[in-house]
């Protein structure tokens, strides 16, 4: 199982299920919700068209994903998804190693990302991947930070 660019007529509904059900284990423990909650079909297939959705797949059906978007400097992952059936098989590797290769395509020095402060796992797992915690940030109306950044260079 190789990752993949997903683009044109992809079955982006298939899609946002993954998200949601990848991510449905936030929902009892981050504030604020997730985005993934207003998140559409339509809204994914946007991003494909204006930035990057990487997939991989099993028999057709995507059970990893991850998006991509250029900005000043560096290349963002969003939304980096593996469904619960299919965790700790490395397709959350190959998916960073995906977005790895296309930073070094687009000449872009720097991969970033951001988690919610309370999903520490998370933070342990791209520690692992080679990111390093680079700052927070606090969504609207929180005088708190909820989000942490992490970079990873290559």
């Amino acid at each position: 199982m190789t990752p993949r660019r997903a683009q044109g007529e992809y079955d982006w509904s298939a899609l946002l299920r993954l998200i949601r059900e990848s991510f449905a284990y936030m929902d009892a423990r981050i504030d604020p919700p997730s985005s993934m909650h207003r998140l559409t079909a339509a809204e994914v297939a946007e991003q494909a068209a204006s930035g990057e959705v990487w997939v991989v797949e099993a028999e057709g059906v995507p059970v990893g994903c991850v998006f991509l978007s250029v900005k000043p400097g560096r290349l963002y992952l969003g939304k980096l998804a593996v469904a619960a059936a299919w965790r700790g098989r490395g397709l959350a590797r190959q998916l960073v190693a995906a977005a790895e290769a296309r930073a070094r395509a687009l000449g872009l020095p720097v991969l970033e990302l951001q988690s919610r402060v309370e999903l520490v796992e998370n933070h342990a797992t791209f520690r692992a991947l080679g990111f390093v915690e680079t700052g927070a940030t606090a969504h609207p109306g929180y005088d708190r930070p909820t989000s942490l950044t992490f970079q990873k260079r290559l």
